[in-house]
């Protein structure tokens, strides 16, 4: 189940960039489930990872690894495992993350550092690292510019279809590619990201720049989103720049850098808004718009304080405008010296709460119109502040009750 329509772009091929994908057999036969990014040598690689204090092997050392290629040269490697997460293994997880790596570096030629590991799957079992490492030969002859598809494909957990974004941007007179996959549908309130997404673009753009450009963008993208208010173990957004274009190096200065930035700005949005689309279970697109808060951080708090209601989730499952909870969840949200007079909500552009009670003007069918609609827009308006924020969640189904209860099985 998903909401809308996700028809998967036809990428353009991105120079600097080849991706290999074969059926590991990792969990399941016939699927899917390894994938191998080559990034050439004038790639810069900059992400963001899980703040999760259990985080997995592979992000440790894609981290240590990854500040290890960056100003070297030479190529890049992500190899990408889904069916199992490598979370929760102690030690073993790293060795064997680590042997991975090694095998592959043996396989392409290159040092064990320059490949950087990424699971997602099942937490707390051993990864199966002799069927990886037993695909790695079939992995690497795989390696083309159009395997997209089959990656985002490769990368999908309980996600019930592939998720990708592409677009074009002129910068300097030369044309500028950006592509960009991504996966996750469960344990989604990332602290950083997502579960796992890989953007790339054929513009040359400077380590420190674009190591700014995915913390900046993913903040405001992948960190806007949440399902179920559970942050993974395995979360990374990843932004390669593979400066393969024609284009001159990406620089703040330049009178198109806004442009670019937008243009990367929103295959952040569409790969976020993607998943929260394909959320477990879901049958709603809820936007929650915070506005005239006192601060960022305030603005927050109350949009995620009634984006993790599980009684406003279940009655955006029900389209039930029973807005009390909304008033209540509100109500509860860490706010200091609330006037509950100057508060509105509203369901799109059906007013619901003004002075801290019912709208004059509302009516359960105007409600009704709006809860029936598959994209729902909640907007708080607390008139105490000039900060505003915006976050994209689902509404609670019992198919996302039973996806997780049967999740190993």
């Amino acid at each position: 189940m998903a909401v809308g329509v996700h028809n998967f772009p036809d990428f353009p091929e991105l120079s600097g960039v080849r991706i290999g994908v074969v059926e590991a057999g990792i969990k399941k036969q016939s699927r899917k489930d390894l994938v191998l990014f080559e990034f050439d040598a004038s790639a810069n690689v900059a992400g963001v990872f899980t703040k999760n204090a259990f985080c997995a092997a592979p992000v440790h050392i894609s981290k240590t690894h990854l500040a290890f290629i960056n100003g070297r040269g030479g190529k890049a490697y992500f190899l990408i495992n889904t069916g199992n997460a490598n979370a929760g293994t102690g030690k073993q997880g790293f060795d064997d993350a680590l042997q991975c790596c090694e095998s592959l570096a043996q396989q392409v030629g290159c040092e064990q550092q320059r490949i950087l590991p990424f699971s997602t799957g099942v937490i707390g079992e051993k990864l199966p690292v002799d069927k990886i490492c037993n695909a790695l030969t079939e992995l690497t002859k795989s390696l083309s510019v159009n395997n997209w598809a089959d990656a985002a494909a490769g990368i999908m957990t309980t996600d019930t279809r592939p998720k990708g974004a592409t677009t074009t941007v002129s910068y300097g007179g030369h044309s500028i590619t950006i592509n960009g996959i991504s996966k996750g549908a469960g344990m989604i309130k990332p602290n950083m990201a997502t579960m796992l997404c890989f953007v790339a673009t054929d513009a040359s753009i400077p380590q420190p720049l674009l190591k700014r450009l995915v913390s900046e963008i993913a903040d405001c993208s992948f960190n806007r989103i949440t399902i179920d208010g559970d942050t993974s173990t395995n979360d990374a957004c990843m932004l390669v720049a593979s400066g393969a274009s024609l284009a001159p190096e990406i620089d703040e200065s330049h009178e198109d850098f806004q442009n670019f930035r937008r243009s990367l700005q929103q295959v952040f949005l569409d790969l976020s808004h993607a998943i929260v689309r394909d959320g477990e279970g879901a049958t709603k697109f809820v936007t929650i718009r915070v506005e005239r808060a006192r601060s960022q951080q305030e603005a927050l708090d109350v949009g995620y304080t009634i984006a993790h209601s599980p009684l406003v989730k279940t009655a955006l499952f029900a389209s039930d405008p029973n807005w009390g909870r909304i008033l209540a969840a509100l109500g509860r949200a860490p706010i200091v010296d609330f006037d509950l007079s100057l508060v509105s909500i509203s369901l799109g552009d059906v007013m619901i709460v003004e002075g801290g009670g019912r709208a004059e003007s509302y009516t359960e069918e105007r409600g009704q119109t709006v809860m029936d609609q598959e994209e729902i827009t909640i907007i708080v308006n607390l008139d105490r502040g000039a900060s505003v924020e915006t976050i994209w969640t689902t509404d609670l189904s019992h198919d996302y009750v039973t996806i997780n209860a049967e999740y190993r099985t």
